[in-house]
């Protein structure tokens, strides 16, 4: 399975950006996708995620209420809507996806795909 991101760019605070991530390769049967962000010298940390399936999301506390993600499984494509875009977002945006066990959707060690990280700067 090959994820491909794409959507970073560089915006200023309080604007809104979109980022996307296509998966192709193998028939894609994860049963989680999510995405993951990182800032130098910084742990890979936890953004969000969605359950392939069901639609079923989760999010960290610090995008809950400005960030959305969604899939598309006929395109199997996995989006993440950001919005009220704050400097402390600016950071490498990683799509991940796997068949994580509930509690560890969150563990960034639990997803087997990955792909290349996108850069998202806010400027404030």
């Amino acid at each position: 399975v090959q994820l491909q991101a794409c959507g970073g760019g560089l915006v200023q605070a309080g604007d809104f950006l979109g980022l996307s991530c296509a998966a192709s390769g193998r028939t894609f049967s994860s049963r989680a996708m999510a995405w993951f962000r990182q800032v130098p010298e910084k742990e890979r940390e936890f953004v969000a995620a969605i359950i392939w399936s069901a639609g079923t999301t989760s999010y960290a506390d610090s995008v809950k209420g400005r960030f959305t993600i969604s899939r598309d499984k006929a395109e199997n494509t996995m989006y993440l809507h950001m919005k009220s875009l704050a400097p402390e977002d600016t950071a490498v945006h990683y799509c991940a996806a796997g068949s994580p066990i509930l509690t560890q959707r969150r563990n960034p060690v639990a997803y087997g795909y990955w792909g290349h990280g996108t850069h998202v700067t806010v400027s404030s």
